[in-house]
């Protein structure tokens, strides 16, 4: 990131006449919103320069005497190279071309590769939703929450599943929900449904007399509660608490949801795990395998959704192919 961190990343894309701007989550796109026309122009430089694309062939490793497997409509093809890097993602998305088949591969081969894992990606809620919330409610965004892990709150939004929940602010907090999982069998986030409020002022409207006002009338008339919002507190609080303004008010601010398993990775974002660093010298060149390096997703590391993760992907790409010149 260092040699090709997102100023890097915008200077790149200029040189191939593409204009970015940074957008008001500090994130960077294309000015027209398209990714398309930076792929044709990146794919027309490098043909210019030479470069070769064989496409629909499958890398199945390498022969006894190192040469590369490729499965090619035309059957198996081989081919040698003084260097080779591979880029061969996850394992998010098979049907797009993202399995993690080269796990076995890469590990035959004697290079250290950790397990691949979920990452940003949704979770389904200990023991289900109830199906009235379920039918109801899936499919609608959380929008101006906040979520506690480790004692870190973040504020945006996410969605409710059939099963769970998913989305932005979900995925900020997936490592260290898939983590605790793994280590406990089961994780937990506190939801703040009014982070614009304090405690004290939440339980002051909550206790407010409502008259002969509903519940329901009254949290949404003095705290705007209504709708997924006020769906959660009924899906999670007893009927007493819903009836007992410190329990309500503190519910609120602070509502526990309680997690026990990722989605499958199928579904994830991406993928953490991989090449472990240790397996890569500085150039990202497999010890275990002079001349071959890798790159992008396939190392082992992860980053949050939302940009960083092409940066990332794209740097160690750079910083691959000047291994290869080094080599």
């Amino acid at each position: 990131l260092d040699h090709l961190d997102n100023e890097g990343l915008r200077a790149w894309a200029a040189g191939l006449g593409i204009e970015t701007f940074v957008g008001s989550s500090g994130r960077v796109f294309p000015t027209d919103m398209k990714a398309a026309p930076l792929l044709r122009a990146w794919l027309h430089r490098l043909r210019a320069a030479g470069v070769g694309f064989h496409m629909r062939h499958r890398w199945l490793g390498w022969d006894g005497e190192g040469a590369l497997r490729f499965a090619a409509p035309q059957g198996e093809v081989l081919a040698r190279a003084d260097a080779c890097v591979l880029a061969l993602g996850g394992a998010s998305w098979a049907r797009l071309g993202s399995d993690g088949a080269w796990q076995p591969v890469l590990a035959g081969a004697g290079a250290d590769v950790a397990p691949l894992v979920p990452a940003n990606c949704g979770f389904d809620v200990a023991g289900g939703w109830t199906p009235h919330f379920s039918e109801r409610f899936a499919g609608q965004p959380f929008k101006s929450v906040a979520v506690e892990v480790g004692g870190r709150w973040r504020k945006g939004e996410f969605v409710a599943t059939a099963t769970g929940v998913e989305g932005s602010l979900v995925y900020a907090v997936s490592a260290d929900l898939r983590d605790e999982i793994a280590a406990r069998g089961e994780a937990s986030f506190r939801l703040d449904l009014l982070p614009a409020r304090s405690l004290e002022q939440v339980r002051a409207e909550v206790s407010h007399p409502r008259g002969s006002r509903s519940l329901s009338s009254h949290l949404k008339g003095r705290l705007g509660l209504d709708g997924i919002k006020l769906g959660i507190l009924h899906e999670l609080l007893p009927r007493e608490a819903m009836h007992d303004a410190d329990r309500l008010a503190a519910a609120i601010k602070g509502l526990e949801i309680r997690v026990s398993a990722t989605r499958p990775i199928d579904e994830a974002i991406s993928s953490a795990g991989g090449v472990r660093w240790d397996a890569l010298d500085a150039g990202l060149m497999l010890r275990a395998r002079p001349g071959t390096f890798c790159a992008g997703e396939m190392l082992d590391w992860e980053a949050p959704t939302g940009g960083s993760l092409l940066t990332a992907c794209l740097a160690s790409g750079r910083r691959a192919g000047g291994g290869v010149l080094a080599w």
